[in-house]
């Protein structure tokens, strides 16, 4: 069962009583997750380690600069229609959901992410966003993200890449996701086959140290792997997390050495 409150973060030895009120005041206003494979990664020290400090929350997120913004990558001003971020004319984001599985501590869409942010879009809300995409004839390149969309169950997400599929000018569909590293079992043949699709599939995994990739994380990305998906990763720069290049060496090497399914 995912860590969803300071109290069970308490009792799992992730954070210490002396720091639960200011640990409430950053829940209250930042969701807080923590699954079971993550959870099974953060060590004895969870203040100095690099899985912790991703996922724990810390009264530093309650400091806020002057210059910080409500929206710190200006999607606002590219939400043509709710659902649809249109920065640049080629390509677009769609966020069908707001929920993750895990709740990253530096996550610039913190405000709006968690039960009580932006949600899901309803039915006729991804409509409209589908009916956006359709209707931009520059746009080849959906990137599906949120949130991270493989919460959502195989059949929601097929009948989203169903959708993009059947538009003649969507050429790639890229999905955002930590989802084969936070919680891999949901990547089972369900939801594989929900990704099938005509046009370009691409799976973006999030991943910021090396622990993050277990055994059955691996399997996960070499299953879908193995269905023919192609994947690509994304890091981020994270004090406390990455360490020096050796680590980042590390990762890229681990990300390379991830085998077919039927190898593993």
């Amino acid at each position: 069962m995912s860590l969803r409150t300071i109290e069970a973060l308490i009792e799992a030895g992730f954070a210490t009583d002396d720091h639960r009120a200011e640990l409430e005041t950053v829940a209250a206003s930042y969701a807080v997750a923590v699954t079971p494979a993550m959870a099974a990664l953060i060590g004895r020290a969870p203040e100095s380690d690099p899985i912790a400090r991703q996922f724990v929350p810390s009264a530093a997120e309650l400091t806020v600069s002057d210059d910080e913004r409500y929206d710190p990558i200006g999607d606002d001003a590219f939400a043509p229609v709710k659902g649809i971020v249109h920065r640049y004319p080629d390509r677009a984001l769609l966020k069908p959901t707001h929920t993750c599985p895990v709740y990253c501590r530096f996550c610039f869409r913190r405000e709006m992410v968690g039960p009580d942010g932006a949600g899901n879009l309803s039915g006729d809300e991804l409509a409209r966003a589908l009916a956006y995409i359709r209707n931009t004839p520059s746009i080849w390149e959906v990137i599906v993200t949120g949130g991270d969309p493989f919460v959502l169950s195989p059949r929601r997400l097929g009948e989203i890449v169903a959708a993009l599929d059947a538009i003649d000018h969507v050429r790639v569909i890229r999905f955002h996701t930590r989802v084969p590293v936070v919680d891999p079992d949901r990547i089972d043949p369900a939801l594989i086959r929900a990704l099938s699709a005509r046009t370009s599939v691409y799976v973006a995994l999030h991943a910021n140290h090396p622990r993050e990739l277990t055994a059955a994380a691996r399997a996960a990305c070499a299953r879908l792997i193995d269905a023919g998906i192609a994947m690509v990763s994304q890091t981020v720069l994270l004090r406390g997390v990455r360490g020096g290049p050796g680590r980042l060496d590390r990762l890229a090497a681990l990300l390379r050495c991830i085998p077919l399914a039927d190898q593993a």
